[in-house]
This record gives structure tokens, C-alpha cells and sequence, in this order.
């Protein structure tokens, strides 16, 4: 992206400032603490203090930045406990929805996400070019959620990328990924709203788990734990929330519609007879 300069009318200044400065802390350049030199960004920038401290001021807004007396702008902290929240705000409000919108797909949204998909499979072993494809791959659905779904949606994705981009690392995590958007992307073409609402409940909380257990083993969950009881799922933890991996999970209800049993955090099993 290229700076903008000081002929870029104000506004125009303040939203290009904003934009870049905020993809760079989603996508992990700017690193968590660190400090944020207005002196330096103005130079880089070629702007003036004044829309870049209304551009910092709005990141510190979207709880990007945090200011600290006598200490100036830092980037915010990653914190477990609200990536477990997004996930946990995710698995209420989008697999519903996907069933809801599932008709409105169009065929140009099929391809779309077949790209999307392709590009994973290329970029396996990429890590920022795998996020991209899969940020493309579920953005498609997203743009036929109703606009107040799709702004908090949006808002939960963007703490979770920049959570994904400190720490998916986890080996097999890419192959769990394109299996389970393989299925949904069947799941869509076939209209089976039920079997995509199940796939996306699935693949949101072995995201979940994947991302929270990567960045801190002992986690104990919580909200997402909450959640799952909301949709019917039911995991296998201890009473303090901690979650072992694969964790053995099921639904109350017990459809047959998921692709496969096991991922590296989950391992589907029958519910228990009664």
C-alpha cells in the first residue's frame, strides 16, 4: 500500500493512516506491545501529527492500540480469554445464519469459494497466504449475512486473524482446515442448510480449540464451554474448563452429517445411550 502524502485531502489522510496501520497490526508487523513512535509514523507517513493522531485514536478505538499516561500508544495485548469470546460469539450467530442464507448463495459464490479453496490447498505451507484464502473462502457467505450480523462478524474475524497471525502454527491445522471447508462448500452447493450449520459448528470450535490450546496449553475455557451448551455440543472437560486434545465431543441430537471423526482437537464420538 502506499503512504499517502500531504496533498491527500485530510479525510482521506486520516482513512489511509488508519487502513494501513491497522493491517499491519492485524497481520502481525506491528507486534503486540509494541510501541507505536508518532515521530516515526508522521515521517514514514508524510503527514502531519494531527490525522495521525486521529488515525491512532481510532485504532485505539477498534482496541487495536492502547495508550498508556506518560508511556504514548502501544499495540494491544493478544488476549486468550477474548479470542475464546469471539469464537464463542461466532458459533451463536453464524452457523444459523449460514442456514438461513444458504439459498441466496448464487453460483458465482460457489466459485468463488472454490478459488478461495484452491488457494489453500496451494498455499498449505504459507502461513499469511493460507489466512488469506481462508478469510476469503468464509468472507463470501458473510456478504449475504444481514448488515448488523455481518459488522459484528466482521468485528469477531478481525480478532481472531490477529490472533492467527502470532500463532497457527499447529502442524496439521491447514489439512483440518481444507477438509471441513471442502464439506461446507458441498454443504452450500447442495442447499443442506442442516449439514452446513453442523460442518461450521464443528469447524468453529476445533478453530477454537486449535488457537487457544496453541497459545497457552493450560487455557480453561469458559464462554466457549457456554456456547456449546447453547447449540447442543457437548466436550469432554474437567471441572476448571481445561480441554485435552483431540477432546471427544458430540451433539445432543447426534445428525450424521459431519465429513469426518477426528481433527488434532477434536474426536467426534456417539452421544451416550440413555
Amino acid at each position: 500500500m502506499s503512504a499517502p502524502t500531504r496533498r491527500t485531502r485530510a479525510g482521506t489522510t486520516v482513512d489511509a493512516v488508519h487502513q494501513a496501520l491497522r493491517e499491519r497490526i492485524i497481520d502481525g508487523v506491528y507486534q503486540p506491545g509494541q510501541r507505536m513512535s508518532q515521530e516515526q509514523l508522521a515521517a514514514e507517513f508524510e503527514v502531519s501529527r494531527t490525522p495521525l493522531r486521529e488515525a491512532l485514536q481510532r485504532l485505539e478505538a477498534d482496541g487495536l492500540l492502547v495508550a498508556e499516561a506518560n508511556r504514548g500508544m502501544h499495540v494491544a495485548p493478544i488476549v486468550n480469554s477474548e479470542t475464546e469470546e469471539s469464537y464463542a460469539l461466532r458459533l451463536l450467530v453464524e452457523p444459523p445464519t449460514v442456514a438461513a442464507v444458504i439459498d441466496h448463495l448464487t453460483d458465482a459464490d460457489f466459485a468463488a469459494m472454490a478459488k478461495a479453496l484452491e488457494q489453500m490447498r496451494r498455499h498449505r505451507n504459507h502461513s499469511r497466504r493460507f489466512q488469506k484464502a481462508h478469510q476469503q473462502f468464509h468472507q463470501v457467505a458473510l456478504e449475504r449475512y444481514p448488515g448488523s450480523f455481518r459488522a459484528l462478524t466482521e468485528t469477531m474475524h478481525t480478532r481472531i486473524h490477529r490472533h492467527q497471525s502470532v500463532y497457527l502454527s499447529h502442524q496439521r491445522t491447514p489439512d483440518d482446515f481444507i477438509e471441513l471447508d471442502d464439506a461446507l462448500l458441498t454443504a452450500f452447493r447442495e442447499h443442506a442448510s442442516a449439514s452446513a450449520r453442523r460442518i461450521l459448528e464443528f469447524h468453529l470450535v476445533d478453530a477454537a480449540l486449535g488457537l487457544v490450546l496453541d497459545a497457552d496449553p493450560d487455557h480453561r475455557f469458559d464462554s466457549l464451554l457456554v456456547a456449546m451448551r447453547g447449540r447442543g455440543i457437548v466436550i469432554e472437560h474437567d471441572a476448571e474448563g481445561h480441554i485435552v486434545r483431540p477432546a471427544p465431543v458430540y451433539w445432543l441430537d447426534s445428525d450424521p452429517v459431519l465429513p469426518r471423526t477426528i481433527t488434532s482437537n477434536l474426536h467426534l464420538v456417539y452421544p451416550p445411550k440413555q
